[in-house]
């Protein structure tokens, strides 16, 4: 995979999806023990515990949390990033708001969670700067420390994306624990070089791991992620 580049574009993440995250992120800072309790999760967030599920198998997805049935949620090194981000601006904004407008912690807190999702990193930067730096907000909690979030690489390929008769290898799997779980017993974990064998017309693939060929659905073949190497 590429390093970062001047074309890389930074994670994109919803506000219902950096909600969830620093949901779990404030249940760890307070002495929760990961994996986080889905009914904590749907409590904090007021929301169903169905919708909670539904959230964290989308959010599994994109490498941002894992998710044990019966268990809870833990952040991934991404999603711990994500939510970092998302923390470092509320409790920036939170701070200048009650130093510079006298608002209470716990009002400041509030307005400050409708600035979390849109403030641009330049703005964050100037913010911090003018507060001087702050390690604390108003209510003691930490600041986090500006975080570098991992990117997507716009030339980040699937397997699906592959040629046929092109060779490969496995540089990230995405999908839920169980999908995984599946390709790692099959063969297809990172690392491993593939070759496309065959598309169907269905978009499903056919691929040769060097110890077998495998079937993978369109779905799962998109989850594969590849990086090309040298035929």
């Amino acid at each position: 995979m590429s390093r970062q580049t001047a074309s890389d574009e930074p994670i994109a993440t919803s506000e219902s999806e950096e909600m969830f995250l620093i949901t779990v992120a404030r249940a760890i800072e307070d002495g929760y023990e990961a994996p986080i309790a889905v009914p904590h999760i749907a409590e904090s967030l007021m929301i169903t515990r169905v919708s909670v599920n539904e959230m964290a198998k989308k959010l599994v997805s994109r490498d941002l949390i894992e998710y044990e049935p019966y268990r809870g949620v833990t952040l991934t090194p991404t999603g711990t990033a994500v939510a970092s981000r998302v923390l470092r601006r509320r409790r920036l904004w939170a701070l200048f708001l009650a130093e510079h407008l006298g608002f209470s912690p716990t009002d400041a807190d509030a307005v400050a969670c409708e600035f979390e999702h849109v403030t641009p990193v330049e703005v964050e930067g100037r913010l911090a700067s003018y507060l001087g730096n702050p390690t604390v907000d108003p209510e003691g909690n930490p600041i986090p420390l500006p975080t570098s979030l991992p990117v997507r690489i716009r030339s980040e390929l699937s397997v699906s994306d592959l040629d046929v008769g092109a060779r490969a290898k496995i540089s990230r799997v995405a999908g839920d624990p169980a999908t995984r779980s599946f390709l790692h017993d099959q063969g297809v974990d990172v690392g491993v070089v593939l070759t496309l064998l065959a598309v169907g017309s269905d978009r499903g693939v056919l691929v040769d791991t060097g110890g077998g060929h495998v079937h993978l659905s369109a779905e799962v073949a998109r989850d594969v992620i590849m990086e090309r190497v040298a035929n």
